[in-house]
């Protein structure tokens, strides 16, 4: 599950919607100390416990809140002001200032996803355009969203009602069947659903198919897509109920994509099919390619082979050095799977620092609501003092946040850089896509603390990685449920 940039950031509990934990959700520290309700109940003698809240309970809970001054201290700062802005703590800004011994030499002006979930689409196109700028002297270059986003929108349609064909038998009120009516193409993506769509229609500058408002503010294309869809899902079950054959279904099929094609024809445009590409370099030296489509600019232009990447993710809930896919998740029919190596964190971070020394941009995924400030730019396990004003800090492990619901998969960005002291990282470098104007001018500082408890996953090439990882692919993939955190990204 992917975000969209909001104007301000608040923090909101676990218990928010899929579509809000994309913004910044309440700290990973909120968490009652278990020991300390432990010892709380062992305390509370059994003459006391009821099922409802009674009147003396309240009484109780007041005259103990008032016997603390600290209390009322805390009353008077925090009812006024975010937990984010009240409870920073200073010590981790000036501990990790946004300097870094390694970086990437190139700093591509901050792109903006605006009021929509395409992070992982805005992440991959960011990091292919950093060899770009490099081999044609550039200053600033973007590559094209929106384009992505218009085939991706088609090809999750099309996924979804071939899905819907799959499952004619099961009971529409069924898990897997809800699941799938419940967000059919959602803006978020993952990396290997990427690489399908530009290997399928390639890629363009972003001058070749500029934004739109349904772009940028997706919801209600979004909606209204969703909504016909799942009338399609309806037709298309009575009809088999009714004895129609596949063929006369998949038929039908092809005019419910005609009228999904229009929608997004009359909401974007189309998208090109032929374009001309024309600059200036840094130097002032003017350059132009006439005539090319898409699948020629990505492979004469871009010329990075995406196929030959490998998603490595970190899941203490599931056994290392195995492969994993998510059941139903994709865009593209026909495609490759998706698919992810799973590695303890620290070797994740190792081949992530490598890849960084040697110049090259890292996709990543993360759970981005955690332990964020907006303003400064920061990502850091202790960034809110829960502790102090609470009584309670963090208690559960990142394996126990993913199986009770309080993390997952949110984001999509790029690492450009790490600062490390000896053979240690301290620090890392984030080039997000909320804009200019978030955290340090777009750009985000990351402890590695915060590496180890919310990032997920990262790409890398399959040169950065020994032998022994890749073998790993050759295994039969152990397929997690459709719900699994581990898909999040992509709703």
């Amino acid at each position: 599950m992917t975000v969209h940039q909001l104007s301000n950031y608040t923090s909101t509990p676990a218990t928010c919607s899929s579509y809000a934990r994309h913004y910044l959700t309440k700290n990973g520290q909120g968490h009652h100390d278990s020991q300390a309700i432990t010892n709380s109940v062992a305390m509370t003698k059994h003459d006391e416990a009821t099922k409802d809240i009674t009147t003396a309970q309240l009484s109780s809970y007041k005259d103990e809140f008032d016997s603390d001054i600290k209390n009322k201290l805390a009353t008077l700062t925090i009812s006024r002001e975010s937990y984010t802005n009240a409870l920073e703590n200073r010590e981790v800004f000036l501990e990790h200032p946004p300097v870094f011994s390694n970086k990437l030499a190139i700093d591509a002006p901050i792109t903006n996803q605006m009021s929509s979930g395409r992070c992982w689409i805005f992440a991959g196109l960011n990091m292919l355009r950093q060899k770009m700028m490099k081999e044609y002297n550039l200053d600033s270059l973007e590559l094209s969203q929106p384009y992505l986003f218009f085939y991706d929108k088609l090809e999750k349609s099309n996924w979804f009602l071939e899905n819907i064909l799959a499952t004619l038998d099961d009971e529409l009120d069924g898990r897997v069947v809800q699941y799938l009516l419940k967000d059919p193409i959602g803006d978020g993506g993952q990396w290997d659903m990427f690489v399908a769509l530009i290997e399928k229609y390639g890629v363009v500058p972003k001058e070749a198919y500029p934004e739109t408002y349904h772009t940028s503010n997706s919801g209600q294309m979004d909606g209204l897509v969703t909504s016909r869809l799942r009338e399609y899902a309806k037709i298309l079950r009575n009809e088999h109920a009714q004895g129609k054959c596949a063929g006369e279904l998949r038929a039908h099929k092809r005019h419910m994509l005609e009228e999904v094609h229009r929608i997004m024809a009359i909401s974007l445009g189309h998208p090109p099919e032929k374009l001309t590409w024309a600059f200036y370099d840094k130097d002032k030296k003017f350059h132009e390619f006439k005539d090319i489509t898409p699948q020629q600019f990505y492979k004469d232009h871009v010329k990075q082979d995406c196929t030959n990447t490998v998603s490595l993710i970190n899941d203490p809930r599931n056994d290392f050095m195995k492969k994993y896919t998510v059941d139903l998740l994709g865009n593209v029919v026909g495609a490759d799977k998706v698919h992810y190596i799973n590695l303890p964190v620290e070797d994740i971070k190792r081949y992530a620092a490598a890849a960084i020394k040697a110049g090259r941009p890292v996709w990543f995924g993360c759970d981005v609501g955690k332990c964020h400030s907006r303003n400064k730019g920061m990502m850091d396990p202790e960034l809110i003092d829960y502790q102090t004003a609470f009584n309670f800090g963090a208690s559960t492990t990142k394996a126990e946040r993913l199986q009770y619901g309080e993390s997952l998969m949110t984001h999509a960005m790029v690492l450009t850089g790490a600062h490390v002291d000896g053979d240690q990282v301290i620090r890392w470098r984030i080039e997000n896509s909320w804009g200019k104007d978030y955290g340090n001018s777009g750009y985000l500082t990351m402890t590695d603390k915060w590496f180890d408890e919310f990032v997920y996953q990262i790409v890398l090439e399959k040169d950065d990685l020994p032998k022994e990882v890749l073998a790993v692919l050759d295994q039969d993939a152990v397929v997690l449920p459709p719900w699994d955190p581990m898909g999040a990204l992509a709703k």
